[in-house]
């Protein structure tokens, strides 16, 4: 009953958060949409978050229901997936990161990695077998790029795949890849003869492995595995016929970067908005701490960049819509602010006092989530040098 007063609260002082008025930059068709997310994270996952973060559990049934509401390959056409604006994929971003990075995890996994990757990159009879039943959430997919070697420089991997007559051999091993153990099929990236290749890998092939990360400080909530391939035989038929080099794993790690830029504002918005309430409701000195210079400062400085944060995502999806967006602009969206948003979170748990350490309230478990966020999808230093290389024309990563 508490908790269900609390988001009541919160919910009525929404708006006055809302200083830019950013509401009226969306259509009512984008404004369904997010209601519709922010309904389900309200009814489904707050309740619930804190258990499952704490018995570092992923509801897996989940996968169902958020294929139900249409958030699985959101942003894709055809093959039974839902077919929405990049805006209104990286609304409902925001609003399932409210919920918990680790969920939004889960979709991004799901629809921008291995979706993606079969959507752009596979054969007509790969994205019938496999796109319909992964909408649907019947099906769910991992994406196999990083390794325990090469993480942000992922082409010195060491995963090989070797011609074998009519087929292929995969060998290697790959690290921090998300949902490994509950997929059905996994995108294995693989360095050949031909250079880097995709490979759609049934997760039931003999040789195939997947172990689950044990002891995490971050994304309790959601699973990540290494894998292992040992002599996995496969078909010509399971190759991505289109993936050609290590451009194609790269253009879909880019979709993810661009709903990271949505998603990481929620869990800011969430951690402020949890600190607001507090500071509204807690009394110290015989008036609320809201009420206090320092607090007021605090809360201001949380909700500039919450809201610059919601208009860098929201220009990025406008560009997206219209085919304009660039990799350097995903950068940009992607570092600062999943940057800003950790420093928002740490803020707000500074707010809540001792009370800020426990799972009662949102800010800490969003900033443990954030530092894996930082690092996923390339390192602050990764989109640093990116963004660099797009000023100055030159490329720093070698230097």
């Amino acid at each position: 009953m508490a908790e269900n007063n609390r988001i009541e609260r919160i919910r009525e002082r929404r708006a006055s958060s809302d200083v830019l008025q950013l509401d009226a930059l969306l259509s009512d068709a984008e404004l369904a949409q997010r209601d519709r997310v922010r309904a389900y994270v309200d009814e489904r996952i707050r309740p619930n978050i804190a258990e499952w973060y704490e018995n570092a559990h992923f509801p897996v049934e989940l996968a169902r229901e958020l294929g139900d509401l249409g958030l699985l390959g959101l942003h894709l056409d055809g093959y039974g997936c839902p077919g929405g604006t990049s805006v209104e994929y990286g609304l409902s971003a925001l609003e399932l990161e409210a919920g918990d990075s680790g969920l939004r995890t889960f979709v991004s996994v799901q629809g921008s990695l291995a979706m993606s990757a079969i959507h752009k990159f596979g054969s007509e009879e790969q994205k019938q077998h496999w796109l319909p039943r992964m909408a649907t959430g019947e099906a769910i997919g991992c994406f196999g790029l990083t390794e325990p070697s090469a993480g942000s420089d992922p082409k010195s991997m060491h995963t090989r795949a070797v011609r074998d007559g009519d087929g292929w051999v995969l060998n290697g091993s790959k690290r921090w890849i998300g949902l490994a153990n509950l997929a059905s099929v996994a995108i294995i990236w693989a360095m050949t003869d031909e250079g880097v290749r995709g490979f759609a890998v049934p997760t039931d092939t003999p040789g195939f492995t997947a172990h689950v990360i044990d002891q995490k400080l971050s994304m309790r909530a959601s699973v990540q595995c290494e894998i292992h391939l040992d002599n996995v035989r496969l078909g010509e038929e399971h190759r991505l016929p289109e993936a050609r080099g290590l451009k194609a794993p790269l253009m879909c790690l880019n979709e993810a970067r661009y709903g990271i830029s949505w998603g990481v504002v929620g869990a800011a918005r969430d951690a402020y908005e949890d600190a607001l309430d507090y500071a509204l409701e807690r009394q110290q000195f015989g008036r609320p701490i809201a009420g206090f210079q320092l607090t007021q400062e605090k809360l201001v400085n949380m909700l500039l960049p919450i809201q610059q944060g919601a208009l860098t995502a929201l220009h990025l999806g406008r560009l997206k819509d219209e085919g304009k967006l660039t990799p350097s602009q995903i950068s940009f969206g992607k570092l600062a602010n999943t940057r800003a948003a950790i420093e928002v979170c740490r803020s707000a748990r500074t707010i809540l006092g001792g009370n800020g350490v426990t799972l009662d309230h949102s800010p800490l478990r969003h900033a443990n989530n954030l530092e894996s966020v930082r690092t996923y999808e390339g390192t602050d230093e990764v989109h640093i040098l990116s963004l660099g290389r797009a000023v100055t024309g030159l490329d720093a990563f070698n230097g």
